[in-house]
């Protein structure tokens, strides 16, 4: 059994895994977060403790919080957005734009909630950590908090390795075997997976959000001035509709919201851009930032798109347009493809090099041990995401089962009882505070619906991809372009 989350300066004596794990309930625990600046300054003390990092070879936390703000953009800024036209579609403009706010401000709130947890408990590195702190201390909760970590995010390198191919077919006529694009999508994405810290990962993040950002705004520019979007009926009226349109099913709204609620959903990720922060009382500054951002980029193309192409709106977007102006938008969102899928890497090789290396000088020194088992790891992840990609002949519905699962937790129900966790023993005593825990136990409700119905949809999704043939076969070499 693997040890939980440590101090990272502490030295421990423990000679078993599990007498670490015995000595770090014992651990004196942090003390609360609460209002006022004296406990915040008090917090930070905590924190500038742990992260004492002087005569390191590789130091972590050293990320300011425009450094993490640009990661998070790195993270959001992304082909998703070019799916929120085919939401605003299902749900219709009005439906689109609220479904689109509300669940960000929820994030917002859920986000700012797993901020003021870690807060308290500065050694948590990871999500892991956090699953083993919340449900007090519990194995059980690390180690099903790692299988969704590794399980989610395997998927999503999977994604983006088929997506990347998808990508190269389009730019390309579907001149080449489709694996041979996503074999070239892994290696350039091991390659640019290889540093060790996020910091140096912010680089990307920037250029891969400015792409993004300029891929979206020619988007948007290609649908207003062509004549017609792709698979235009001549004699058709291209229009838009403010509610949702007649015919709308329930699978098919139902799954709008979801992918709209996936693509807020990030949180998987926030500890660790957390635990790598010089201070970490300076997230909401990122987070505040970053949800701004996504506020304009998620409903301005949802809007504008879906206005242009009407009922040949399709997802992504990029599809909707006439070959020239899609080769040219398209173009410019391959580095966030790889970009987003190089954070997630990141993210899930990290994990596993501190477990392996857990109280090991390896973490933090320019060893060839452990650059050796960094690149291994980096390398073994990535060949299991672009086989996840390729073998799974319904690989997109999988997804969304696979998100029904995981993010209901990791974006919801872990938040909404983290406050409850957070405030035991004052969660009805005034008014407010009886507002915000019934809040809260609604963002759980919310989260298990997400799970139970989000499920449900994916599944029948698979289902009707079966009976329509619209199936591919695993590791073919048909082409993928859209």
């Amino acid at each position: 059994m693997a040890q939980p989350p440590q101090e990272q300066e502490r030295k421990y004596s423990a000679a078993s895994k599990e007498e670490a794990f015995e000595e770090m309930d014992r651990e004196e625990k942090p003390p609360s977060l609460v209002k006022g600046s004296a406990v915040l300054s008090r917090t930070n003390s905590i924190v500038s403790t742990v992260s004492n990092e002087s005569g390191r070879d590789i130091k972590l936390r050293t990320m300011s919080w425009k450094k993490t703000a640009a990661v998070l953009f790195g993270e959001y800024v992304c082909l998703a957005i070019m799916s929120f036209p085919a939401s605003f579609m299902a749900l219709g403009m009005v439906g689109g734009v609220i479904a689109t706010l509300g669940i960000g401000v929820i994030t917002l709130y859920t986000s700012l909630t797993l901020w003021k947890f870690q807060m308290k408990h500065p050694e948590c590195r990871d999500i892991c950590d956090i699953g083993y702190k919340l449900f007090g201390n519990s194995r059980i909760a690390y180690e099903l908090t790692t299988f969704g970590l590794l399980a989610n995010n395997l998927m999503i390198l999977g994604l983006h390795t088929s997506t990347g191919a998808k990508v190269f077919s389009t730019l390309t006529d579907s001149q080449h075997c489709n694996i041979i694009w996503a074999v070239v999508t892994m290696v350039i994405c091991i390659l640019l997976s290889l540093p060790r810290t996020l910091t140096q990962i912010s680089f990307q993040s920037v250029i891969s959000a400015i792409l993004m950002f300029t891929s979206v705004m020619l988007c948007m520019v290609f649908a207003g001035i062509e004549d017609e979007p792709a698979g235009y009926v001549e004699g058709t009226v291209v229009k838009a509709s403010a509610l949702a349109p007649p015919g709308t099913t329930f699978v098919a709204g139902f799954n709008a919201i979801l992918n709209i609620t996936y693509t807020f959903i990030g949180q998987i990720c926030y500890p660790s851009f957390i635990a790598e922060m010089e201070n970490p009382a300076d997230f909401p500054k990122a987070l505040y930032a970053c949800t701004v951002a996504e506020f304009i980029l998620f409903t301005v193309p949802g809007i504008v798109i879906y206005y242009y192409m009407g009922q040949y709106t399709v997802a992504p977007a990029f599809a909707g347009l006439q070959p020239l102006y899609k080769k040219i938008a398209f173009t410019m969102a391959l580095p966030t493809i790889i970009v987003i899928g190089v954070i997630y890497a990141n993210i899930t090789a990290k994990y596993l090099f501190n477990r392996i290396y857990r109280n090991s000088p390896h973490r933090y020194s320019n060893t060839w041990q452990g650059w050796s088992m960094w690149a291994a790891l980096i390398v073994i992840i990535w060949i299991l995401g672009f086989i996840i990609g390729e073998a799974v002949p319904f690989f997109g519905d999988l997804l969304s089962l696979i998100s029904s699962l995981f993010d209901s937790f990791f974006g919801l129900i872990f938040w909404g009882y983290a406050y409850l966790v957070l405030n035991k023993g004052n969660w009805f005593t005034t008014k407010k505070q009886t507002f915000w825990t019934i809040a809260n136990i609604l963002i759980i409700i919310m989260g298990i619906i997400v799970f139970g119905v989000g499920t449900y949809t994916s599944i029948q999704s698979i289902l009707n991809d079966y009976a329509a043939g619209a199936v591919r076969y695993p590791f073919t070499c048909a082409s993928s372009a859209i």
